[in-house]
């Protein structure tokens, strides 16, 4: 239930089908073919949908990572696995805590490029804990609480104004009521490589983000020396500007 209300969420707001297929399509000549897309926090892989399908019907064959969010380690296995299966050059992206996942398993040799999307790009030593003391206070950070088990939740109530103010309200709180936790381990634990330091890199900036701020983002983006593109979007602009984030992953997959 929890992925249906998800994928069609995204679908719905995209104006794309549930279920993406790829097309017969021709790439352009020295593009990676293949894309591994990680999703973020509190979502599971949907969130990407509106992407995926973007990508898949020009011909890309697209990947899109289960993160289980409950340690890094487990996400960055899950990570590892699916470039794994990849069959030649790959491009790798990455959403919010997506970006502390393709930090640490993007030096596989399969992987050309990669690609941050509203996403956390730590340095070796760095956690997402410790980026989120350092930079600066948002609506969204201020919102995550730990359960009695440790599980960390953005609050349902604070979650649609927080993370997608630009969704129609409906969708927003199907999500907020849909959350999948991350486990507070994720949140502590460092990177101990940063592979961005040996690949091209790419960074697509939410200029109205309430969970990693604008500002923060791009010192990430200048830190990593990468290409960066600006949309005005939400945590959420992965689905509202589908079309931005999937011609940025184009341009990663003619990266040398």
């Amino acid at each position: 239930m929890r992925t249906l209300l998800l994928s069609a969420a995204t679908a719905l707001l995209a104006g794309a089908p549930i279920v993406a297929s790829a097309q017969s399509a021709r790439l352009p000549n020295g593009a990676a073919h293949n894309i591994v897309l990680v999703h973020g926090a509190f979502v599971d892989q949907t969130s990407w949908k509106p992407v995926a399908d973007i990508l898949s019907k020009k011909g890309y064959t697209v990947t899109l990572v289960e993160n289980p969010l409950t340690s890094l380690a487990a996400d960055v296995d899950a990570t590892k696995r699916a470039l794994a299966k990849q069959n030649g050059r790959t491009v790798l992206v990455g959403h919010s805590w997506g970006g502390v996942v393709i930090t640490q398993a993007g030096g596989d040799p399969k992987v050309s490029a990669l690609v941050y999307v509203s996403a956390f790009a730590p340095d070796v030593g760095e956690s997402l804990a410790s980026l989120a003391k350092a930079g600066p206070a948002t609506e969204g950070t201020a919102a995550i609480h730990p359960d009695a088990k440790g599980n960390l939740y953005i609050d349902p109530k604070a979650f649609p104004s927080a993370v997608a103010a630009d969704l129609p309200p409906k969708i927003a709180e199907t999500l907020a009521s849909h959350q999948l936790p991350l486990n507070h381990v994720a949140f502590e634990a460092p990177v101990d490589t940063a592979a961005w330091h040996n690949k091209p890199t790419f960074y697509v900036i939410s200029t109205k983000d309430k969970v990693i701020a604008p500002e923060a983002q791009k010192m990430f983006a200048a830190r990593i020396k990468a290409q960066t593109t600006e949309v005005a979007g939400s945590h959420a602009s992965l689905v509202v500007h589908a079309k931005e984030v999937a011609d940025v992953i184009e341009k990663a997959a003619l990266a040398e």
